[in-house]
């Protein structure tokens, strides 16, 4: 049986989410959080189902911050990041069950043994699956879901920084990695990115913030900038080059469409940054992380006229920053 992950621009059934619950990541900026994440979870659910996962003891006080038609669930979890720690889930488009689903279930050792615990969170992709009836594919991989960005058909784009780096599988060589994701995803094709945001330390550099597909043949990368001298210009530079130099599985150059540089911005005295690529596409829409920085206009408009098809919604995200993440780092795409 041929399994594959679709596209995010493709049909959902609904979108799965996760609800804050570590209080040391987020200080005293938990409340925030939760207050963005509810944001989210409300333009998402305009457009399409949201369910959001609760840790038991946090579940009351999520359904009394939630609208009504959120629907949440008690599943133990340690953090709150469900692209990274919860299932992929994959079509089988081949055959007489076409479109029968199952979940890419790969471990998870919390960006590399980073946040201590994270055992509730490598649970949390069988317990998911198991909720919603849905057959598990277990990899022993390790892998996050913000680390990999597909065109549906066949096409993947990762980092070299991230799924090279010796804190995720040590044992395995890229080939290796390359065949593990062809079985487990479908991708006939794989990218290798050489970096992420030089500010990304907590995952070791995600796709997601620096470039995703919008369409099959056509890509959002993050723009180097015309300053030499910015911490991020040699390495989304290297990044540019790259991606105008590849072909996706259809042998077709790919599209480049650059957006701005990342905002920052200050929390508690020091620099955090938004990209504003780590949006999630959802039915009909896109979600998109916004900082209220001189920036967010013009990239806004870059994604709506990638997205014509769909309205674009920005939502505040300083704090999801401030947490390490962004809009698609607390969401996962359900497919119908």
């Amino acid at each position: 049986m041929t399994w594959r992950m679709p596209a995010e621009w493709e049909h959902h059934q609904g979108c799965l989410m996760a609800w804050p619950t570590r209080p040391d990541l987020w200080n005293r900026h938990l409340d925030e959080a939760r207050s963005e994440y509810v944001a989210t979870a409300v333009a998402i659910a305009s457009f399409e189902p949201v369910v959001m996962i609760a840790a038991p003891d946090d579940a009351a006080g999520a359904r009394s911050m939630l609208p009504a038609e959120v629907e949440v669930i008690e599943i133990p979890i340690d953090d709150s990041w469900i692209r990274d720690s919860g299932p992929i889930f994959t079509v089988n488009g081949a055959g007489d069950r076409d479109g029968e689903r199952s979940g890419a279930d790969f471990a998870f050792n919390s960006w590399g043994e980073k946040f201590e615990p994270w055992d509730q969170d490598a649970l949390v992709g069988r317990r998911v699956l198991e909720h919603f009836g849905v057959r598990r594919r277990p990899s022993n991989m390790v892998l996050e879901g913000g680390s990999i960005t597909v065109d549906g058909a066949g096409t993947g784009i990762t980092t070299v920084q991230c799924n090279r780096h010796p804190n995720r599988n040590p044992a395995m060589s890229r080939e290796e990695v390359e065949s593990e994701l062809a079985s487990m995803l479908g991708l006939d094709t794989l990218i290798w990115l050489p970096w992420g945001l030089i500010e990304d330390l907590d995952t070791d550099g995600h796709v997601d913030n620096v470039c995703t597909f919008v369409r099959p043949g056509v890509v959002l990368a993050h723009g180097a900038g015309d300053n030499p001298s910015h911490p991020n210009y040699a390495r989304m530079s290297a990044n540019l080059a790259v991606l105008r130099s590849s072909l996706d599985t259809a042998g077709v150059p790919l599209d480049v469409i650059e957006v701005p540089q990342a905002s920052y911005f200050d929390i508690d005295g020091e620099p955090y940054r938004n990209s504003y690529l780590n949006f999630y596409v959802a039915n009909g829409g896109v979600v998109v992380p916004i900082a209220d920085h001189p920036n967010d206009a013009a990239a806004l408009a870059i994604i709506s006229a990638a997205f014509p098809d769909r309205a674009v919604v920005g939502v505040p995200s300083r704090v999801l920053a401030y947490g390490g993440g962004g809009v698609h780092c607390i969401t996962q795409q359900i497919p119908s």
